[in-house]
This record gives C-alpha cells, structure tokens and sequence, in this order.
C-alpha cells in the first residue's frame, strides 16, 4: 500500500480509502458477515482510511462499519459525517449536530473520529453553513470527539468557496476527478496547496460507469456518458484488463490528491481494488480511452440549492 500525508493533520493516509456507504445496502445486499470480511482484509492490506455517513444506509453502515472493526478500529483513522439524514433530510443546526456525533461514536462503538465533515453543504443555505454549522464542528474538535474536521460535496467550485472563507482541515469532493472528470484541479487542487488543507476524492467509477457493474436506476449522468460503459468494457477487454482496474489506478495516481475513496462491500471487491494500487495501467490504452472520452469529459450534473451552483 502507498500512502500520502492529509493536509496538515498528523495522518498519512492509505491512496485507496474505503467507503463504507455499501455496507448500509446501498448499491446492492450485504450483510454482517460480508461487512467483516471486507474490513478485516482491507485493514490487513494496508487500507488505512475508512469513510461513512449515517446518511448511508439510514445509520446501517456505520452499525455495520463499527461491529466489523471491533479492535481494529485503533488501527485505522476513522471518518464520519452530520447535516444529511435522508434523501430530503438536512438539518445543519447546532443542536443536531452536537446530537448526530453522539449518534455516531455510538454506532461505530469508539469515543472520537478522526474526521468529522458536513455532509453535502450544498443542500442548505451558505450562512447556515458558515454561521452556525462550521463553529459547531469546530467545537466538537475542541471537545475532543474529533480530531479534525472538514466538509464534502459535488458542486467543486461551491466547495472552494466554502473553503476560502472558513478554516477546516479536509475536503472531500466526489465524482470530479476520474477518467470522465477532472474539475477538481481548477480551484479545489490549488486552493488546498495555498490553505493547507486534506483533499480527498470519491467516486473513481463514476457510480459504476466506469466498472463492469450494472448502473442503478438512480444515475444521473446524461445519456451520453451512460453509454460509454460498453464501448470502454470492450476496449479494456482487448487488452485483458478490467476498467475498474484502470479507473481506481488513474484516479489513485494524482499526487495532490490524498487518497481514493471506492466504495466495497465483499471480498471479491477489496481483493480487485488492493491489487488495482499495484496496476500499470498500459500507456496505449490510456491514450485510446482518453480520446474516447473527450466528447463527454465534465459533463457533469448538479445537485443542491441552484444558488450554490457556482
């Protein structure tokens, strides 16, 4: 396993991250046992950075993630996420917050995280967000119960913002920095190198676009992007790779970039995505899936209040 250092915190954090929003069902079925296998061989590979949210399966993944760490869990920098409940439920007051921690050490069975973010700030209004649920976090880091702070989003200029006028320790943009997007190095990668702060990208598979797994329903990527699934399947095939491989790999490679977090949830997963750090991606393909993938490059949707969509 490679690892980099986050930001300004004490952490040097495996490349490959685990996201734990597939133990809480979120993409497909798993249960407990799945859950502690997962974790288990991901610890003992290296994996060193385990992401969750009690957004996630409705509290199910952190339940799951805290009962499969057990004893390892001081063997791992654990991060967690308030603000966002439900598909519809936001709540980033002061009260709520200081609740959601509580909430949270309780399901992940430990006393403090190593990470506690606002979960998709761009949900809510901006003041709420600066005025009241920034100083909240950043008492609870003073309490103790966290060690470091940070906020998560889509909107990646939104972020910056954010970013530019508060003082955190992380920031954890998702879907913009894969083979189908790199929005995240026009603002977010300078910015962190000027303030100091931990980046961390998820979603390197696009939501599964970018792997041989059926899309779920929900997807929002045009149509366009959508149907180059089959076309890069078959392109990889010619040259006896996965695409999952490839994407993790591409996405794990940017320097500035702390670590990769990819979602997992049995063991075939973990074993493809460890082996995936020592992959060499070949340089022909590359450029052929690149090309490829110029026509629909940043073609990315928004999600959140219109006015955060910078």
């Amino acid at each position: 396993m490679k690892y980099r250092r986050l930001g300004k915190t004490d952490m040097d954090v495996s490349i490959l991250g685990f996201g734990a929003s597939p133990l809480g069902n979120v993409f497909d079925e798993c249960t407990q046992k799945d859950a502690d296998e997962t974790v288990h061989f991901a610890i003992d590979n290296g994996v060193n950075f385990f992401d969750v949210s009690p957004f996630y399966g409705l509290t199910l993944a952190e339940e799951r993630l805290g009962k499969a760490l057990g004893e390892k869990r001081k063997d791992i920098f654990l991060a967690t996420k308030c603000g966002r409940y439900d598909l519809q439920e936001f709540d980033f007051s002061r009260e709520r917050i200081f609740k959601s921690i509580d909430e949270s050490l309780g399901r992940l069975k430990t006393d403090y995280v190593d990470l506690f973010q606002l979960h998709d700030i761009e949900f809510v209004d901006k003041a709420q967000i600066i005025d009241v649920a920034i100083p909240a976090i950043q008492e609870i880091k003073v309490s103790g119960k966290a060690r470091y702070i940070g906020i998560t989003g889509l909107p990646v200029r939104y972020l910056a913002q954010i970013a530019r006028e508060v003082e955190i320790d992380t920031v954890l943009s998702w879907a913009h920095y894969n083979l189908l997007e790199d929005e995240i190095n026009d603002e977010l990668v300078p910015l962190s190198k000027e303030k100091g702060f931990g980046l961390m990208n998820a979603a390197p598979l696009m939501q599964r676009i970018l792997s041989d797994a059926p899309l779920p329903e929900w997807h929002r990527s045009p149509d366009e992007v959508k149907a180059m699934q089959p076309v890069l399947l078959q392109l990889c095939k010619e040259y006896n790779v996965s695409l999952s491989d490839v994407a993790l790999r591409y996405a794990m490679d940017h320097p500035d970039i702390a670590t990769t977090i990819v979602g997992m949830n049995n063991l075939e997963i973990i074993k493809q995505n460890v082996k995936a750090v020592d992959f060499e991606i070949p340089q022909e393909l590359l450029d052929k899936i690149l090309t490829l993938l110029a026509p629909v490059k940043n073609k990315m949707w928004f999600e959140g209040k219109p006015e955060n969509n910078l």
